[in-house]
């Protein structure tokens, strides 16, 4: 937790998926502080015809390399979630070429008796976690 769905146009090979992830993943690390493995992350790759995103009238252009990110988060602080979009933006640019204009963040909060981990049970209610 936090879980990362990531949307992208599909093209991308392995390799790139993989540094993609892991780049994301040290920004979480370092924005967010959770632990190295607390790490959920879902690709899902779309026919560019699949995709349209736009800007809301900030003049951005978009390119086949653009990439969506969707969080599902315990509550953060505005700092965490401000640290984050830089971070990831960062990361994505000195990693994977991606430019800011190609990355788009969404944060979608939620609370302890949301998550479970497996085993049929709510380990942030139980304590476990």
């Amino acid at each position: 937790m936090p879980l990362l769905r990531f949307d992208v146009i599909e093209g991308r090979d392995e390799k790139e998926l993989k540094t993609l992830l892991d780049a994301a993943h040290r920004a979480m690390l370092e924005a967010f502080g959770v632990p190295e493995r607390d790490r959920y992350q879902i690709v899902h790759q779309h026919p560019a015809h699949e995709m349209i995103i736009e800007d809301t009238g900030l003049g951005f252009e978009r390119s086949k390399d653009l990439v969506i990110i969707s969080v599902t988060s315990k509550q953060r602080t505005e700092e965490q979630k401000q640290a984050l979009y830089r971070l990831i933006v960062k990361e994505l640019g000195e990693s994977c070429g991606i430019q800011p204009n190609d990355i788009m963040i969404s944060i979608v909060e939620n609370g302890n008796a949301d998550w479970s981990f497996g085993m049929g049970e709510a380990q942030f209610l139980t304590g476990k976690l």
